[in-house]
């Protein structure tokens, strides 16, 4: 009986142990979601002039130019964000090993020398040298998975920023193609402006001539100068625009400012067709919506990690070592020295701390369901948006085309009228005016119509897929 009592306080133990380990924390369950995917999009289904294909990894390409292939690749390989998110990928790696090691034994050996002097039995003094070493053991158990819990945290951390590494190099794409199309409306802006300024400056000398013999007045040279000015402020302009958009493009690429490398004509450019598919299949093809979803799996598992912090701990421990008056002795006649025990840890009274910390897990798992569903709301309105901006651009630039094919005849008409003396000089500049800006708006509409195809590759996650 009495040997029985002796056990009772570790028995009691065991059993508090047992009974709180049965006893799983209840947290608060994540808010119910308010996400709605529409069935299909507002806009056509189908954009570009044919039927469209499904978005590729390497959409960039689509555009039929070699020039904005390789300075899309020198981006995606040298531009500081993206090698910043792949270094930053070393670090999670690094958690996921941190985490992981809590789950294995330890292990760790240590030597203790030692030397003292004490007073002997008969009060004389008496040194000595001892030397003691061990190996000692820990492992904990996890019966409750809490430590399971925080490896997966971490790896969904990992997953998390392996997709924001994704929508980081998707940006840098979308952001070089749209620079470099910009660029090539620009140089064909340019270049009809500078074609532009050589009629005007025939026209302003005929002008001249004209007026110096008496057949206009000074009304028209006036004026035929007023539009050479005009035209020739417009070419340092554009020529400023288009060193900004090359050094834009150069410091994107990971390059010093400088001269970027130009395909064929800007005419030649290809105008993509896409298939957008259905809402629904939009979330698995953006990698910040799989960003979003993986940081809500990473704190549910770390919400699980604080509520199994208020479960019993339990630990294994085992030593062993020797003890000798000497270093050669620990090796060989020492005496031996072993340990093996356990310990059972379980939170009885903290004030509500253990408690507390489940709560602000649980805050934090519910701000990212929010964020989750804010950044799905805002990837199909951003289709949306591209899909509309496709189909409106391409139906203005249909009507600008049709308005620069007017202004032409326009000014032929105009041109044979003031030949042939049945009008003035005045209405030709008009229309020489009206055809110079319906041709610059048909070029400004083209890179915008392009850059709109830019923009729905990336709403719809540039060809991204999940990684197994």
């Amino acid at each position: 009986m009495k040997g029985a009592l002796r056990y009772a306080p570790a028995l009691l133990v065991v059993l508090v142990g047992v009974a709180l380990g049965g006893c799983r924390i209840a947290v608060q369950p994540p808010p119910a979601s308010t996400l709605n995917v529409p069935p299909a999009w507002r806009a056509p289904a189908e954009v570009g002039p044919n039927a469209g294909v499904a978005v590729e990894a390497n959409w960039w390409r689509a555009f039929g130019d070699p020039a904005l292939d390789a300075l899309v690749a020198q981006a995606l390989a040298n531009n500081g964000d993206i090698r910043t998110a792949r270094s930053r990928l070393q670090e999670y790696q690094a958690r996921i090993r941190v985490a992981a090691s809590s789950q294995a034994p330890s292990l760790t050996a240590g030597i203790t020398p030692g030397r003292a002097r004490a007073i002997g039995p008969l009060g004389t003094p008496i040194e000595s040298t001892s030397v003691q070493g061990n190996v000692q053991a820990a492992y904990e158990l996890d019966p409750f998975g809490r430590l399971e819990n925080a490896t997966q945290a971490a790896r969904f951390d990992y997953a998390s920023q392996q997709a924001a590494a994704d929508a980081v190099a998707l940006s840098v794409a979308a952001n070089t193609a749209s620079g470099y199309l910009n660029l090539r409306g620009l140089d064909a802006q340019l270049a009809l402006a500078r074609a532009t300024l050589q009629s005007r400056v025939r026209s302003l000398e005929l002008a001249r001539r004209q007026f110096e013999v008496g057949y206009s007045s000074r009304l028209e040279l006036s004026q035929a100068e007023a539009e050479y000015r005009t035209t020739a402020a417009v070419v340092p302009q554009l020529e400023r625009s288009i060193t900004q958009q090359e050094n834009a493009l150069a410091v994107l690429a990971g390059a010093s400012p400088g001269a970027v490398v130009r395909g064929g004509d800007f005419a030649a450019l290809r105008v993509p067709a896409i298939q957008p598919g259905l809402p629904s299949e939009l979330l698995r093809r953006r990698p910040d919506v799989a960003q979003a979803e993986r940081a809500v799996a990473a704190l549910d598992a770390s919400l699980a990690v604080a509520r199994d912090q208020m479960l019993p701990a339990l630990r294994l421990t085992a030593s062993v070592g020797a003890y000798a008056h000497n270093l050669p002795d620990l090796l060989g006649a020492g005496t031996t020295l072993w340990s093996v025990g356990g310990s059972i840890l379980a939170p009885i009274f903290d004030a509500g701390r253990l408690r507390a910390q489940a709560d602000i897990s649980a805050s934090l798992r519910d701000r990212a369901v929010f964020a989750y569903e804010s950044v799905v709301r805002n990837a199909l309105a951003e289709t949306e948006n591209a899909l509309t901006a496709v189909q409106r651009l391409r139906e203005q630039l249909e009507q600008a085309e049709a308005r620069r094919v007017a202004t032409a005849e326009v000014l032929r008409i105009a041109h044979n009228r003031y030949r042939n003396g049945y009008s003035s000089y005045l209405e030709e500049l008009d229309a020489q005016r009206n055809a110079f800006t319906a041709e610059n708006n048909v070029l400004q509409l083209r890179a915008s119509y392009l850059a709109a195809h830019v923009d729905l590759y990336r709403a719809l996650g540039g060809g991204w897929a999940a990684s197994p």
